[in-house]
């Protein structure tokens, strides 16, 4: 007889019965479960697979559902010895924006509070007798991290932390003045009570991180965690340096951050922000200013701790991979953008299109940063609308317009660096990517994954802001969009012959996923419910061999979060987002401290389109009622219903 403990699902069942959420657990992969047969010999039980079963679109038969976060998918735990525990899945939130919460200290603050250069709360006074702080509706990147000697007050358990980040706000309280890219994002960092018997997590403390010493941050979106354990965030639509003098927005910016609209420079803004969280609960944050100035959606490090592949969510997108100089060290590097081959396809059966890469620059952080303060935007080039009949000039087509530029003298670096997307335009890069999304990767296959929201506009031969010859012409657009697969290998040179120094370059991408554009149905959707439709985060769990693929869609009343199984083909649909509601801060974390999490949150429920006409009349007090008059939006985690998934049988 073996002196192995039985876990059997019912033992585990039984010990933990009453628990009301768990998060997913990876106790053991990738470390057998020794158990001793009848003849004595021993057979290590392993995890297999994972596999989670797809739940319906919720329709308006439950209009309950289409108000709220739904979860109806089944997570099956599979083992060598052929056995297998099923889950059925559920979600919890850590809050709601616009909740008070804990600050540590004694006292409340604000979920997703806006504040001014100075730390103090941005009010808004739109209505009347009824003024208070801005909030976001819209927390997006996340991620979920330990460190070592952690202690906060209050932790019984493991201290563990979430660094959460807000977008943007959509709308002031009147419900009439838009506030997208008005208000500084704030960054939050949260500090978890993670049991060390259950892994359920509850908040203690929420810490909103000094931005002061950054010129504050604009529009963060995703994010991820670096191998060291940093949250690598994101500052996206990076503002227009010709247009400042005449850009409300980035006016109302400037007053709602330093109560003047002229203090505010472009060029500090549209950069990549990293933030350490501090043992005890507290985050500090720097910009690195020399990987690029473009619209960051989100970047993936790759595991040589230097390579890092960048989204770029923009029109006149492009591939960026920037290689740093040092291992853990963002602070200096050099900046690649890719060029197409022919061949560029979104049919999953095409073979991939090659990518050669075009040296843009090297540089430090604190050299670009010099570079901001000193340099205004006609330093760099002159930019013009229209034609200026001047053969010194060069036609390209950047952020979604038709330019003529000329490069001043000098200026190549500050160029690479501080107008990213112009100069990328200008050497022959392919700049013709619509809205480059998420990206994570598969280290054990080697492969990057990237998100293209639609593949419209630029995209597609003979529209306006196509550049003929740069790789991506396609014959039709594909509005419901594709993520893209991308093999990385060693051994890549530049443009100039010169080798670049990573062994995890993109040297191809091909569809892997792909929506499907149909005639609205019924209930409005004109994306196939079915398939994926604008893809934005991705994650990817090597434990689980599962790619997550979270929507940012224009075409689902409801927004999905998707599980691919790369292994096995299948697609299924985890989670419902509430209608009109974006699906965002999706992280898969594999171990930590024994369990397994995938984090998600959404933004701007009830935010209505031309799609939501059928449901909006039924819907709208719905979501009112559930977040906060739909000011609110949650920031959380998928669980278990009775108890939380594990990935093995300890």
């Amino acid at each position: 007889m073996s002196n192995t403990p039985n876990f059997s699902r019912r033992s585990i069942l039984q010990a933990l019965s009453g628990v009301p959420f768990l998060p997913l657990s990876s106790a053991f992969v990738g470390v057998g479960l020794t158990t001793t047969a009848c003849g004595g010999s021993s057979v290590a039980v392993t995890l297999s697979s994972v596999s989670f079963s797809s739940m319906a679109a919720p329709s308006l038969a439950n209009a309950a559902a289409m108000a709220t976060t739904s979860v109806g998918s089944v997570m099956s735990v599979n083992f060598s010895d052929s056995s297998k525990l099923e889950y059925k899945l559920a979600y919890q939130p850590f809050f709601v924006t616009g909740d008070l919460v804990s600050d540590g200290k004694g006292g409340k603050t604000l979920a997703g509070g806006y504040y001014d250069i100075n730390n103090q709360p941005i009010v808004d006074v739109t209505v009347a007798g009824k003024e208070r702080q801005y909030f976001s509706d819209s927390p997006d990147g996340t991620s979920l991290l330990s460190i070592a000697g952690a202690k906060v007050t209050g932790v019984v358990g493991n201290t563990v932390f979430a660094v959460v980040q807000f977008e943007y706000t959509t709308w002031a309280q009147d419900g009439v003045t838009a506030m997208y890219g008005k208000l500084p994002s704030p960054i939050a960092v949260l500090t978890l009570d993670q049991s060390p018997t259950t892994g359920k997590l509850s908040l203690v403390k929420y810490h909103n991180v000094d931005t002061s010493g950054v010129h504050g941050l604009w529009i963060t979106c995703g994010a991820s965690l670096s191998p060291w354990g940093t949250h690598l965030s994101s500052e996206e639509y990076e503002p227009n340096a010709f247009a400042v003098a005449t850009d409300a927005q980035f006016k109302a910016f400037s007053k709602n951050l330093y109560g003047s609209e002229t203090a505010a420079n472009p060029y500090h803004y549209g950069h990549m922000p990293e933030v350490t969280v501090h043992t005890d609960g507290t985050g500090s944050i720097k910009k690195h200013y020399c990987m690029g100035r473009i619209s960051h959606e989100l970047v993936q490090v790759m595991p040589d701790n230097r390579t890092v592949f960048m989204g770029d969510d923009a029109t006149n997108s492009g591939y960026f991979v920037f290689v740093a100089d040092r291992e853990k060290d963002l602070s200096s590097g050099t900046l690649y953008v890719a060029k197409v081959g022919a061949g560029f396809s979104v049919d999953p059966t095409a073979a991939a299109a090659p990518l050669t890469w075009i040296k843009l620059g090297s540089a430090t952080s604190a050299e670009i940063h010099t570079l901001a303060n000193t340099l205004k935007a006609a330093d760099i080039m002159a930019v013009s609308a229209v034609d200026p009949l001047d053969a010194s000039y060069k036609k390209v087509n950047a952020n979604g317009k038709t330019e003529w530029i000329k490069l001043n003298a000098g200026m190549e670096k500050a160029a690479a660096f501080l107008e990213t997307h112009r100069y990328a335009s200008l050497v022959g890069a392919s700049m013709g990517f619509s809205k480059m999304e998420g990206t994570t990767v598969n280290i054990k296959d080697k492969v990057a994954y990237s998100a293209l929201q639609n593949c419209i506009a630029s995209m597609v031969t003979g529209n306006a802001f196509n550049t003929p010859g740069n790789g991506i012409g396609l014959a039709k657009a594909l509005n419901a969009g594709a993520v893209m697969a991308l093999n990385l290998k060693g051994g890549a040179k530049d443009d100039l012959g010169a080798a670049i120094n990573s062994d995890w370059m993109p040297v191809d991408t091909k569809a892997l996923l792909i929506g499907e554009d149909i005639a609205a149905d019924t209930l409005g959707n004109t994306g196939n419910p079915d398939k994926i439709a604008n893809p934005d985060n991705l994650k990817f769990s090597e434990a689980m061999r599962t790619l997550f693929i979270g929507e940012d869609s224009s075409q689902h009343v409801n927004n999905f979060l998707w599980a691919y199984n790369i292994d096995t083909k299948v697609l299924s649909r985890v989670m419902s987002i509430p209608s009109g509601g974006e699906s965002t801060g999706l992280h898969a974390v594999d171990d930590l401290n024994g369990w397994t999490y995938i984090m998600s949150n959404f933004q701007h429920p009830g935010d209505w389109l031309p799609i939501h006409a059928n449901v909006k009349t039924t819907l709208d007090p719905l979501l009112k009622t559930n977040y906060r008059d739909k000011f609110g939006a949650a920031v959380g985690y998928l669980t278990g219903e009775l108890i939380q998934p594990k990935l093995s049988k300890a």
